[in-house]
């Protein structure tokens, strides 16, 4: 799309997380931002830091498991702003434990905010886009979208989903002038897990910083890129193996400490 000064951002999860970092990034870059997520207080927080860097920014607090919510932001930030140039699909819950012991509640809540938001607010704002020829849709997804990871099935699921649903609609609106990427974090330093509890992944399988998935996000709008793995070791090689042979990705997932990692995050 070029550079993002003027664009506006719908950017959802904008009040912790990965997601003040990527405001603050998008921010230097020019972009006006309408931050979404359900905590009003953290959302404020957030648009005091953009508008001392000069950016406009729109508070938009909202429970993204609600549908008419989700109708209800697109509509208020276009009769705001105008217009959607990009939006930004950041919101996720990180939704673990043993399968079976998961709520049944639980677990569509982690479908809706996951899976259902993205894909219901990119139906929302997609008309318009193509309309004018021009705007991006980035999806933020996860490693485990690309080799699930045990006791975080529904969220690997749902990241997985998320990643393949993006690669369809890229090709199915390939030419229009609208663009799709899907980021795929590592385990993120600094933010959630790892700022609470200062659990460091296993060595082999490395982690990210907050700032590299913001810039990983710019640089995608900014340069058109589709994918993008942002991690500290080399994985794309173990996606490889996993897809050539399941068997043997098990076996490295296994070997890794991957598995017990995860068994410990949950108390297992």
């Amino acid at each position: 799309m070029g550079q993002l000064k003027g664009m506006v951002v719908l950017l959802t999860g904008g009040s912790r997380g990965i997601g003040p970092i990527v405001a603050e990034t998008l921010a230097k870059r020019g972009a006006n931002i309408a931050l979404a997520a359900r905590s009003e207080s953290g959302l404020h927080n957030v648009a005091k830091r953009l508008s001392e860097l000069g950016t406009e920014a729109l508070v938009m607090p909202i429970d993204l498991r609600e549908s008419s919510q989700r109708e209800q932001l697109v509509a208020d930030v276009q009769r705001k702003f105008g217009k959607i140039d990009v939006l930004v699909n950041n919101a996720g819950l990180e939704t673990e434990g043993a399968y079976v012991e998961l709520s049944w509640t639980s677990i569509r809540e982690t479908i809706e905010v996951n899976l259902i938001a993205p894909m219901r607010l990119t139906h929302l704002v997609l008309p318009k886009m193509l309309e004018r020829n021009a705007g991006h849709i980035v999806n933020i997804a996860s490693i485990a979208a690309k080799s699930g990871a045990p006791y975080a099935a529904i969220y690997s699921g749902t990241k997985a989903g998320l990643a393949e649903w993006t690669r369809a609609l890229r090709l199915e609106l390939a030419n229009t002038g609208v663009h799709f990427s899907t980021i795929f974090p590592g385990y993120v330093r600094e933010v959630g897990m790892f700022a609470k509890f200062r659990m460091q992944s296993p060595w082999i399988v490395g982690s990210c910083a907050p700032s590299q998935v913001a810039k990983a996000v710019v640089y995608a709008i900014e340069k058109g890129k589709v994918e993008a793995i942002i991690n500290s070791r080399p994985l794309r090689y173990a996606f490889m193996i996993n897809e050539l042979s399941p068997k043997m990705g098990d076996w490295l997932m296994r070997i890794s400490g991957l598995v017990d990692f995860q068994r410990r995050k949950v108390g297992k």
